[in-house]
């Protein structure tokens, strides 16, 4: 293991009703003017957005809103968010919904306090302030709720970048299951794979003798096998819900990243799927996942057969352990599929002759993906087709 840092500062507020306390802890965490910031209609027609705004009034604080916040969010509405933080006298961002709108927040968050680009820190430049944020969660998935990390792509170039600090890490984070027992499916299962991929990119690690965070990176992909299926069965089951909404903070607020090296080679490799074709992030992962995993396994087939074993119950092959490992890979691939995502890039619209271009929008300005494997274009254009 690694010598490590940890730091994880947010207030977790979770179970049933707790929206109703938003007013509270913002007030609690300094808050006087807020920017509450969200998506598309669904958290206006639930109420959502009416019982947060009520708890914000009983508080007597002040508001302003700005919504239409997109799937993999973009740069056009960050800028608008810092102008009307400025013009408004903002000093909380309240995000309601989930990664999308959470990483926009983040965005607006940074550059309310920055003379330059906000977009600088997508490029490098090293977060060392912004203006402090919460969280009500409307899904599962990306974490971010729990993390120092946004994601938002730039409309001039199309570029999917990272911003990363522990300052951009909410105060507080409001966690209600029921909400996300209305999800469609599909949102539902990207969620829950992009949970597995927040695991595999820190279990797939030359580093050696993590067996804390490995065997917490394994008990939560296994609550995601059993809850999983249990929710596509039965959506509004709430204690399966629960179990994966809180899955998917400890997943990526990393507490079982710490000590190890990460690879997140894929999540980069996928930002261009869901840039070009619009698909969700976990679809993306779902599909790009199995193809990595078959080009890199051979460099440490003992890891794969470990994950093949212990997450999927696979039978130990002593003659031909690669043929376990190789299993491991299988029984995940099919697991995404049965949940209904993709598994190939064909299925979300993609084609070979669009792999160089992918790749090559990978590795404009941001030369350095994957530590379990090092890429490069080549090997990337390689794992896309296996993915085809």
């Amino acid at each position: 293991m690694d010598n490590f840092t940890f730091y994880s500062p947010t207030f977790f507020v979770f179970g049933k009703k707790t929206e109703e306390e938003s007013g509270a802890r913002v007030r609690q965490f300094g808050g006087n003017k807020v920017l509450i910031h969200y998506g598309g209609g669904s958290v206006v027609k639930s109420g959502l957005l009416d019982r947060v705004k009520k708890s914000l009034q009983a508080e007597g604080l002040g508001f302003v809103e700005l919504g239409g916040v997109e799937p993999n969010p973009k740069s056009s509405l960050v800028y608008k968010g810092i102008e009307l933080a400025r013009k408004e006298k903002v000093d909380f961002l309240l995000a309601i919904g989930g990664g999308s709108v959470i990483d926009s927040a983040k965005g607006i968050a940074l550059g309310v306090v920055y003379d330059g680009d906000f977009w600088d820190f997508y490029e490098g430049k090293g977060v060392t302030q912004a203006l402090p944020i919460g969280v009500v969660l409307t899904i599962a998935a990306s974490g971010s709720e729990g993390s120092g990390d946004s994601v938002v792509t730039h409309e001039k170039g199309m570029y999917k970048r990272c911003a990363d600090g522990d300052i951009l890490r909410p105060k507080f984070a409001i966690m209600n299951p029921e909400i996300t027992c209305t999800l469609p499916a599909y949102q539902t299962a990207s969620g829950i794979t992009d949970i597995m991929a927040h695991c595999m990119e820190r279990l797939f690690s030359k580093t050696k003798d993590c067996e804390v965070t490995d065997r917490l990176l394994e008990a939560i992909m296994l609550t995601m096998i059993k809850e999983g299926r249990r929710v596509m069965a039965d959506p509004q089951n709430y204690e399966g819900r629960a179990n994966i909404m809180w899955a998917g903070t400890v997943a990526h607020n990393n507490i079982t990243g710490v000590g190890r090296q990460q690879d997140w080679g894929t999540h980069h490799m996928e930002n261009e799927l869901s840039t070009t074709y619009g698909c969700s992030h976990g679809a993306g992962l779902a599909i790009l996942f199995p193809a990595w995993m078959k080009y890199v396994y051979k460099l440490d087939v003992p890891r794969f057969v470990e994950f093949a074993v212990r997450v999927w119950g696979c039978q130990m092959n002593f003659e031909n352990p690669e043929a376990t490992a190789l299993e491991g890979i299988e029984a995940f691939k099919n697991f995404v599929k049965s949940l209904g995502m993709p598994t190939t890039i064909s299925e979300i619209g993609g084609k070979e002759a669009d792999i160089p271009a992918l790749a090559k929008s990978m590795f404009h300005n941001s030369p350095n993906h994957g530590s379990f494997l090092k890429l490069n274009e080549d090997i990337v254009q390689e794992i896309y087709r296996l993915a085809l």
